[in-house]
């Protein structure tokens, strides 16, 4: 499947690929002979006004995320610019994903636990940074021949449309993956199904830890009591994409522009984020921060000069301090020292400023969203008489978040709906909300009140009967 004579930046393309709303995916090999991946961007989508650069940003963001020890992502080692295309390569492989495995065979309970524990985890890892996926479906979850479970395009979604999403899609897409998980289980696995439909629910109600820890203490209920990501490593080298038959369905493999041309888009004055390569290989980085933007390829001539942006600013000037000779206790040394004392005090109330704000974001960003645990409505036992009365009490209990509930009461024996809000608290769960039903008139019947949950989602219900005798 491999076609060594068609590459991009050092990355051989294989004859795998596939389309996304993004562009055309494809199976590589990166310079070290490893398995990768290569995505080129749809032209339409890329060449958006804007696109460009905020995809840049989110792949920069990732790779800091990254080298801070974050786990969970496919890790992105270079976006480049050939002429109008726009690829983005990656240091591993971006395919079989959760879609490709459940195409070809359900997944297994125990695998299906640890694909989803996996990916909990990256997403709160997450959001306790700050960010979001944004786009959290069956074709962005990748499984190594390990059977660990990694998220692809993180941001890129986002990017593309210009949004910032917030934490409740990276629940709901993760709540879908598990109800489709659930789904795929069919007879076979009934405790592990209601599991999964249980810990769904409860993403989007308490929130992924809560979820996650769910299906963490309760893995009894699933087959041998355990989870175990083996099943996963055994259907994705199953499906491993360099052993796909002809027949597979596939795009065919773009053209990429030629080597001379291709410009990596992630510097930063001094580094580069990806491989330079030399005529036909891989070389090595130059020492010292290069002149214009980094290139690949062989006959590289002088670019043109673009626009000095601040980065660039700030490193040439470092570099020409640097360079100048300072006399010992001369005129330009003193200002050296004054400047690298304004500067060590600068850093240092800048320090305490972003500590406070980071401190201010943990108490405030983690505080839990308003949710409906439960709810219990509760009707005399007794027959009512003639002309009663009847208090029908509904006990609503949530999570403890300050906020507010929106909810309607229903009888079966006429069309009035009486609706209410109530305001929540924090750190109070339990909250009572009655309905006063008064009965006329000479029948024998039973009457049904109903509770109904409108706000926050999802939507609650219960309900109470009693027997009226006149």
């Amino acid at each position: 499947m491999d076609n060594p004579g068609n590459g991009i930046a050092g990355f051989r393309l294989t004859e795998h690929t596939w389309m996304t709303e993004l562009g055309n995916w494809i199976d590589a090999i990166s310079p070290d002979g490893r398995r990768a991946g290569a995505l080129l961007f749809d032209p339409k989508v890329i060449g958006l006004p804007g696109v460009r650069d905020r995809v840049v940003q989110a792949v920069m963001t990732d790779q800091r995320l990254v080298l801070a020890g974050l786990t969970g992502l496919i890790p992105v080692a270079d976006v480049v610019a050939a002429g109008d295309q726009v690829w983005l390569l990656t240091a591993q492989a971006v395919s079989p994903t959760l879609a490709d495995l459940m195409a070809a065979a359900p997944i297994d309970p125990n695998g299906a636990a640890s694909l989803l524990v996996e990916t909990a985890q990256t997403l709160l890892a997450l959001h306790a940074a700050g960010i979001t996926h944004g786009s959290v479906h069956p074709g962005t979850v990748v499984i190594t021949a390990e059977g660990v479970s990694l998220l692809s395009e993180r941001g890129l979604s986002d990017a593309i449309r210009a949004r910032v999403s917030p934490r409740e899609r990276d629940a709901a897409g993760w709540s879908s993956l598990a109800r489709g998980l659930a789904a795929s289980f069919g007879r076979g696995a009934p405790e592990s199904a209601e599991l999964f439909e249980r810990v769904a629910a409860t993403a989007q109600t308490l929130g992924l830890g809560t979820a996650r820890d769910l299906l963490v203490n309760e893995r009894g209920r699933l087959p041998g009591g355990r989870i175990s990501r083996d099943g996963l490593a055994r259907a994705a080298r199953g499906r491993s994409a360099f052993a796909q038959p002809p027949s597979y369905a596939r795009p065919p493999v773009p053209t990429p522009r030629d080597e001379g041309d291709i410009v990596t888009l992630l510097r930063v004055p001094g580094q580069s984020a990806g491989p330079l390569r030399s005529g036909g290989g891989v070389g090595t980085q130059p020492q010292g921060p290069p002149a214009g933007p980094l290139q690949f390829g062989p006959g590289i001539g002088t670019q043109p000069q673009e626009p000095e942006t601040p980065a660039q600013r700030i490193w040439r000037e470092g570099r020409d301090e640097a360079a100048t000779v300072h006399r010992p206790g001369g005129r330009l040394a003193k200002a050296s020292r004054a400047r690298r004392r304004r500067t060590v005090l600068a850093t240092v109330v800048f320090a305490v400023i972003m500590a406070g704000a980071v401190l201010a974001w943990f108490r405030l960003g983690n505080a839990p969203d308003l949710a409906v645990k439960s709810i219990n409505v509760v009707a005399p036992k007794k027959t009512q008489g003639c002309g009663s009365a009847v208090m029908i009490t509904g006990t609503v209990v949530t999570n403890g978040a300050p906020g507010e509930i929106t909810y309607e009461w229903r009888k079966n024996l006429d069309k009035e709906v009486v609706k209410g809000t109530l305001r929540t608290k924090a750190d109070q769960t339990s909250y009572t909300v009655p309905l006063r039903w008064t009965l006329q008139g000479r029948s024998s019947v039973k009457a049904t009140a109903t509770l109904r949950i409108i706000t926050p989602g999802p939507e609650i219900t219960d309900r109470a009967t009693f027997t009226y005798k006149c």
